[in-house]
């Protein structure tokens, strides 16, 4: 079995596959190191042979993460480490060490799902979009705040602004104008996120006519699934490029 890591700024989205055929074993989302290492160790016959991990956070808090991996269930974690080219894939960036791993390896599986022209829209605490020509290169992309940011900085900055989680998600029953605060914050940023994706198509338009495939991922990928009805929705799509770049025999 397989521990698989994708190590966001605020979450850490883990699954375990069976090596054999990729097959999920369990999986889930938490929000720190000890969480993860006591979700995984309970799972019911667990046999780690290998961990890989994609990680935008710091090398210090990766590096310690990999030792609580090391130290609970013995096994060596990989860590994806940027490339310039990989899989068919030529890294876009003009410094390629600065493009983030999970931009880098959502590019990846994408090209490899798609062979051929891509545009990956990744709607997490950021909302980022790259894109990929039919010949592996990678252009560039975008990246904006994503639904968490947007609502977590009007909750900060403005003083009347004040509602629970609970509050939002029956907010999200309709995008009608809001009739109360709550529903004009939540709907507010959802329709900012439709523009970005909508914004997005047409740039991939403009670049390749019809010629292309839209990849939605990301936790928030269900709210502008409407504004990009003809996209693929791999919640994954990071961990296929991981596999790829992280192979475990």
């Amino acid at each position: 079995m397989i521990l698989e890591l994708d190590c966001g700024n605020s979450f850490i989205k883990w699954r375990v596959i069976h090596a054999t055929d990729a097959t999920i074993v369990g999986g889930g989302i938490v929000d720190s190191d000890q969480a993860l290492v006591g979700e995984v160790a309970a799972l019911p016959s667990l046999r780690l042979t290998g961990c890989r991990i994609v990680s935008v956070r710091s090398e210090d808090e990766t590096a310690a993460l990999c030792a609580q991996i090391a130290q609970a269930f013995s096994v060596v974690a990989r860590v994806a480490e940027p490339a310039q080219e990989m899989a068919g894939v030529r890294n876009g960036y003009e410094d390629y060490q600065r493009l983030g791993m999970d931009r880098w390896l959502a590019a990846l599986g994408a090209f490899h799902l798609a062979k051929g022209a891509c545009l990956v829209i990744d709607l997490g605490t950021a909302a980022k979009a790259d894109f990929v020509s039919a010949d592996g290169e990678h252009l560039g992309g975008y990246i904006c705040p994503g639904m968490p940011l947007m609502r977590s900085q009007l909750r900060t900055h403005t003083r009347r602004i004040r509602y629970d989680d609970a509050s939002a998600e029956r907010a999200l029953s309709s995008l009608a104008p809001g009739r109360s605060t709550v529903e004009a914050v939540e709907r507010g940023c959802v329709l900012m996120l439709q523009g970005f994706a909508r914004t997005q198509l047409e740039q991939a338009r403009a670049l390749w006519g019809e010629d292309f495939t839209v990849f939605l991922t990301g936790g928030d990928a269900p709210l502008v699934r409407e504004a990009a009805p003809q996209a693929r929705v791999v919640p994954d799509l990071v961990f296929v490029g991981l596999a790829m770049a992280c192979p475990l025999d």
